[in-house]
């Protein structure tokens, strides 16, 4: 039996601890690899429920929250705000963005279907392997560009699905003690200034502020899903925890839904978010590109199934907007990292 999910702002909270924000950001080149992007602010949410006149109807029956995207926009997860560990199963159109195996109600180790929350800080796309990702861009569905299309050869679900594991009881209590440990011995360590003082991160470089920082064939209707667009240097980080260490069932699930920003005004009676920043402009800017490696995890491999998913442009047309690498010195490293109700349904 899960819990309930709540939106907190711009936040979804599952049930044991997990919290997640969809950051907009600048979308990457299709070819290389890149340094991380940066979060321009978070999409809004609402309960699909909260419109019952205007929102389709396979929709409401599926429950969950909404969200709009533009055409080829891309999108990032931050998980910065999980308070305790949980093991994070994320969906795209029903494929597991990171082992690429159908959508499953089981954690699996063999391949690792899930990530580790609070150790891995985000998601900016599919699992690539040998330390990178794919970054998540938005389609319609019909075109066949989805990971859902490519992988499975159907676009049925489209949007994200998202489902929340938490520690069982003695593990979660032992972790508990762990951190209350620490906590005590870091009070005792720490320099006048306060703990966490000696470390200052780089103004605006945190994971999840807002702007400059981090932290054709014919379309099926208004819905969206993810494909994918170019190569970032991120690792999926391998559970070090033993299986038995996390319940079996989950805590908390949520679908959400993608909407085109006409769509967006239609549901919900509210103005979308503008365009996305031209990307070109904001690197001569001087704004920041991120970087982030933790030298104590161990990267996933990449599975077959998301290594032969091919990249938007392929169905969408070349990408025409201007691209200018970062500078030396642009690229800044960075360290570790209640609410409304929302219904589940049938999904």
């Amino acid at each position: 039996m899960t819990g309930t999910v709540r939106i907190d702002g711009d936040t979804l909270r599952l049930p044991g601890g997990a919290a997640v924000r969809f950051m907009r950001t600048l979308r990457l080149p299709e070819t290389g690899t890149h340094a991380l992007p940066p979060a321009l602010g978070a999409f809004p949410l609402r309960p699909v429920t909260d419109f019952p006149d205007t929102a389709p109807p396979e929709w409401l029956s599926r429950g969950g929250v909404l969200l709009p995207v533009h055409l080829r926009e891309a999108m990032w997860l931050s998980f910065h705000g999980t308070a305790e560990p949980a093991a994070l199963q994320i969906g795209v159109g029903k494929v597991c963005a990171v082992s690429g195996a159908p959508w499953s109600d089981r954690l699996s180790r063999t391949p690792q279907n899930y990530v580790v929350l609070p150790r891995q800080p985000w998601l900016d796309g599919i699992n690539s392997g040998k330390g990178t990702v794919r970054q998540f861009v938005a389609v319609p569905l019909g075109l066949g560009a989805t990971v859902e299309g490519q992988v499975t050869g159907e676009e049925v679900w489209g949007g994200l699905q998202l489902r929340s594991f938490a520690l069982r009881e003695e593990e979660l209590a032992a972790w508990r003690e762990e951190q209350r440990r620490r906590a005590s011995v870091e009070r005792r360590t720490a320099a006048p200034a306060g703990y966490g003082a000696a470390m200052p991160m780089a103004p605006g470089a945190g994971p999840v502020a807002a702007s400059a920082s981090r932290g054709a064939p014919r379309a099926r209707g208004a819905a969206m899903g993810l494909g994918v667009g170019g190569s970032m240097r991120q690792e999926v980080y391998r559970d070090e925890r033993p299986s038995s260490h996390w319940e079996r069932q989950p805590s908390g699930r949520v679908f959400v839904h993608l909407v085109t920003p006409p769509e967006w005004r239609r549901i919900t009676g509210e103005a979308p978010p503008p365009s996305p920043v031209d990307r070109a402009m904001y690197t001569r800017a001087g704004l920041p590109w991120f970087d982030y490696y933790d030298d104590e995890a161990e990267d996933l491999t990449p599975t077959d199934r998301l290594t032969a998913v091919r990249p938007v442009g392929e169905w969408l047309g070349d990408d025409h907007e201007p691209w200018q690498e970062p500078a030396p010195g642009q690229i800044k490293p960075l360290g570790d990292a209640a609410g409304e109700p929302v219904r589940d349904g049938d999904w």
